[in-house]
């Protein structure tokens, strides 16, 4: 799987506003400074976050942007699917929507299976974690394997 710079903006941004104690609003100015992500590229990821009901603009003198749902009810997965479609597609599609022949039948199994691990770790992890730096126990037992750190 390759994740997409909109993908890992979109979550350093979020991490940010979920660990703002206050809740209060704040610039995409602020978020971009504080991780380093392009404005230009910030302000459509934030409008995709706002058409999918996780983040709420707010005008005005401490206008700017905030969580619309709390950071627990919002999982990397949303946020994935938000900023970029489905977890796994197969040339743009979904891998049930996909059709091969017999002999290359099986694939369409590989595809679904990805997609079933994506979701499992995806879906268990919320913002709030993240921006607390507490995984879930699952998604550190996936870490501490040493073979996970290289690449293959």
């Amino acid at each position: 799987m390759r994740v997409s710079a909109k993908s890992d903006y979109a979550l350093r941004a979020l991490i940010e506003m979920a660990g703002r104690a206050d809740g209060r609003a704040i610039s995409a100015e602020e978020l971009g400074r504080l991780q380093e992500i392009p404005h230009g590229f910030l302000q459509a990821i934030l409008a995709d976050l706002r058409r999918a009901g996780i983040v709420l603009s707010q005008r005005g003198q401490s206008g700017g942007w905030r969580m619309a749902r709390t950071p627990d009810d919002v999982s990397v997965a949303d946020v994935i699917r938000a900023v970029d479609g489905p977890l796994v597609s197969v040339y743009g599609l979904r891998p049930e929507a996909v059709s091969y022949n017999d002999a290359a039948e099986v694939l369409q199994h590989v595809w679904i299976a990805a997609r079933a691990s994506l979701r499992e770790v995806f879906e268990q992890v919320s913002l709030q974690q993240l921006a607390d730096g507490s995984l879930p126990d699952a998604v550190k037992v996936l870490t501490a394997d040493q073979d996970a750190w290289q690449s293959h």
